[in-house]
């Protein structure tokens, strides 16, 4: 599987799932995301998986400063609903991360282990997001910011080309490495810069 160099160069987070633990899934319960994770679930690399992935990795950091992430400790409160604009493909990535689930995840064991309802939405809050932790009721509120890693200005002649053009092969190549490079500047060249992603303590 070849996927672009610098998702290697991406940051990584590892978290401690107990369900993971108390089912053997993994020595300890902890499992090792990279961006790839974030790629291999959504299908596709743009920068919204990107900005929801360093996101969540950051809000997850800020909340668990000294140890290591609880997966499946976390209520994730969107102010989007789920079907507003790209607020379901974050999601879905804050889920990949965190383990909070909507409606249908998982009911947990004898009352432990719960997923279910920890994932919310047209929620009242200040940004786009906030991350709680259900044990000490610890919050941070999030939010990403592109308009600083702008596209290059080719793109959106180039995509309407490869879109319509009766043989786009090389204009196809030309556009995925435009793409992919907004992709790179926002994790890797932006990837700690608070302008693009804001964390903030919740009152």
């Amino acid at each position: 599987m070849a996927f672009p160099d610098f998702f290697a160069d991406a940051r990584r987070i590892e978290l401690r799932d107990p369900l993971a633990a108390f089912l053997g899934a993994s020595e300890g319960g902890v499992f090792a995301y990279g961006y790839e994770d974030a790629v291999k679930l959504a299908g596709h690399s743009c920068p919204t998986v990107a900005s929801a992935y360093m996101l969540t990795l950051h809000a997850l950091r800020a909340l668990y400063p000294d140890e290591m992430p609880e997966r499946g400790g976390i209520r994730v409160a969107f102010r989007g609903r789920i079907d507003e604009g790209v607020t379901g493909v974050i999601a879905s990535v804050v889920t990949l991360l965190t383990g909070a689930a909507h409606d249908g995840g998982f009911k947990g064991l004898g009352g432990r282990f719960v997923r279910r309802g920890l994932l919310d939405f047209a929620a009242d809050v200040p940004l786009a997001m906030r991350f709680t932790r259900v044990d000490t009721g610890a919050a941070v509120d999030a939010q990403a910011d592109l308009s600083s890693v702008p596209a290059d200005p080719e793109m959106p002649e180039l995509l309407m080309r490869c879109l319509h053009g009766p043989d786009a092969g090389e204009l196809t190549r030309r556009f995925g490495q435009m793409w992919q490079d907004r992709v790179r500047r926002i994790l890797i060249d932006h990837g700690d810069d608070p302008a693009v992603f804001r964390i903030s303590a919740s009152s």
